[in-house]
Parts: structure tokens; sequence; C-alpha cells
């Protein structure tokens, strides 16, 4: 098995951000993963910690936001966003946020709470888990789930994992649970399975809901779940490639 891609979500459910190489460290959060989220008008978040997704704009909710990717200057602390419906935003999160509700706003829906504030939890990424997780993909399931779905064009960035991994057999990655793994420099203990949303029906070029990708995991495999979510043991480097192995 190995390494085959990847990702990173700079801002939650707002645009992602493919790597060749990245360092992680021990029961962290891969580098500029959900390091902020927007906050919606109805949100309920009690101090800079973690929080609920159920308090952030996401594309659960939002599909459109799905087409949105990222391009990241940690030196600068920019992210530049691009939309096929919008001109590109570069901006700073931190600081510049009346800019992002500005650009975002044409894509949200009337009837929905609208985007308020951009949030950092410090220390760690906005992840949908309330531990610091890395998230693991195993490109054979999703092959699994596009052919259940006659669709050969299903995109694996729907999934919006960080690690993809090629190489397993279809949905092999649920035998991991309480194992360890190790790629590259870095040893992974799996913690969970990944419970899937709406989200994951919205195609990441266009924004549009296409694909049932939830009936296609309940109908043909039993569950809702795609991916394991990991917790970083002994840091190191990854690099796109890596051998992934089975401890």
């Amino acid at each position: 098995m190995k390494l085959a891609a990847l990702w990173r979500h700079p801002i939650k459910s707002h645009g992602r951000e493919a790597l060749t190489e990245v360092t992680l460290s021990p029961g962290q959060t891969m580098p500029w993963d959900r390091r902020w989220a927007v906050a919606h008008e109805a949100a309920k978040i009690d101090g800079d910690g973690w929080a609920h997704c159920a308090n952030f704009s996401r594309a659960a909710k939002e599909p459109s936001l799905m087409a949105i990717t990222a391009t990241s200057d940690e030196a600068e602390n920019r992210v530049t966003l691009r939309h096929p419906d919008l001109a590109p935003l570069r901006f700073d999160p931190d600081s510049e946020e009346q800019a992002f509700l500005d650009w975002i706003r044409p894509l949200m829906p009337e009837g929905r709470a609208q985007p308020a504030r951009i949030v950092r939890a410090p220390g760690r990424g906005m992840t949908d888990s309330d531990f610091p997780s890395i998230s693991l993909l195993n490109r054979a399931s999703h092959d699994a789930v596009a052919s259940h779905l006659g669709r050969e064009d299903l995109s694996m960035e729907r999934w919006r994992g960080n690690l993809h991994i090629e190489g397993a057999e279809a949905w092999e990655e649920f035998s991991w649970l309480g194992r360890s793994l190790r790629i590259g420099d870095v040893i992974f203990d799996i913690r969970e399975r990944i419970t899937r949303c709406m989200a994951t029906t919205a195609n990441p070029a266009t924004g549009e809901r296409d694909a049932d990708t939830l009936g296609a995991l309940r109908d043909g495999f039993g569950h809702q779940e795609f991916g394991v979510y990991a917790v970083v043991r002994q840091g190191g480097s990854l690099r796109r490639g890596d051998t992934v192995e089975v401890l």
C-alpha cells in the first residue's frame, strides 16, 4: 500500500488544498487543516476551543461550498480561495474577515443561517471529531461506491479527507480500528470510522448535488461510513508515494 494523495482544508468546508508533503506532530491535526471555521449567525460557541460542526457554515447545508479550492501562504498567514462562480479572494482570515464574508455571501442560500464570523481554535484544527484527528481514505472503497452508483467519474475529493491510500482492499480500513499504521516517518493510531453527511453528495467541481453517496453506502454496504479517523502517535514527515504499513 502507498500514500497516493495528501489534502488539507485551511478553512473548514471552504476550500481544499493538495500537498506533496507535510510534517505532522504527535496528537495534532495536520498543520493548517481546519485552522479556521466559519461560524454562522445562529452558532452557540462557548469560548475559543473546539466546537461542534453544527455551529459552522458547511457543505452539508450549502453544497456550493464544495466547489471552493484553496492555496495557503503560511509565511504571510493568507489564504487564496477560488470558486467557479466568483473572482479569487486572497486574504488574512485573522484580520480581513469582512472581505471573506462579502465574498462568500453570493453562494449562501436564503432561509439558512448566514456566515457571521471566522473563528479559530488555538492549538488544533476544527475537525468534525472532538479530538485532533487526521482522516484516512481508501481509494478501493471509493471505487466500490462509484461502481455501485455507476459513476466512473465520481471524484475522491468529495470525501474531504487528509490522506488517500491505495493498494488496500475495499473497506479494509475498517479492520484497522484499534491498530496502528506507519506511513513514512509517522505512526498513526486508528480511532474511529467516519460517519458521512450530505456534503458528500455534492460535486467538488460544480458544487451541485449529483450523486446519492449516502444511499449508495446504506444500500450497497449496510452503513453510512467512509474512511477512518486517526491520531498521530509518532510525528515526522509524510510524502506522496510513501509506503503504508499496518503494524
